[in-house]
């Protein structure tokens, strides 16, 4: 199915539904982690990744989401943890409780590019200077990342 989201708001409307995710930390050689401006949330920034569709691996899925976001090619490394508790909203009024599974993943290939839709600006940020961050998600992301913890789950 191409358009999982599409298809299921669709049907249930806007209405909190359990939606998954794959979620990628990209860390370049000075320690920094790549970060996205979304343009879902204007002003508020993330880590990479996205949601699954029908058919797809998390790992498929975060492999996809980080190209179709940032323009690079990367490899899956290792389990960050599972992030699970997190009631979310959308602009459009869609309600979510989102499960993301957080990877560890390198660059093998491509460029940073900006589409201008989903990602409005990608940079490199020290953990200890971050902008602000689209969720309280993505805030545990990087407080564990900063703690050094490894296979979290929440």
């Amino acid at each position: 199915m191409p358009d999982y989201i599409r298809w299921l708001r669709g049907k249930v409307g806007p209405d909190r539904v359990l939606m998954n995710f794959a979620t990628c930390v990209i860390v370049d050689e000075a320690g920094r982690v790549l970060l996205q401006k979304r343009g879902d949330k204007p002003g508020l920034w993330g880590f990479p990744g996205g949601a699954v569709e029908l058919g797809e691996s998390v790992e498929e899925t975060a492999v996809r989401e980080v190209f179709e976001e940032t323009g690079l090619r990367v490899r899956v490394t290792s389990l960050l943890g599972v992030y699970s508790r997190y009631p979310d909203s959308y602009p459009n009024g869609d309600l979510v409780q989102s499960i993301s599974v957080v990877f560890r993943c390198a660059v093998v290939g491509g460029a940073l590019a900006v589409d201008g839709r989903e990602t409005l600006e990608l940079r490199y940020t020290d953990l200890t200077d971050l902008p602000e961050l689209v969720n309280d998600q993505h805030r545990d992301i990087a407080r564990d990342l900063l703690a050094g913890r490894e296979t979290v789950w929440r």
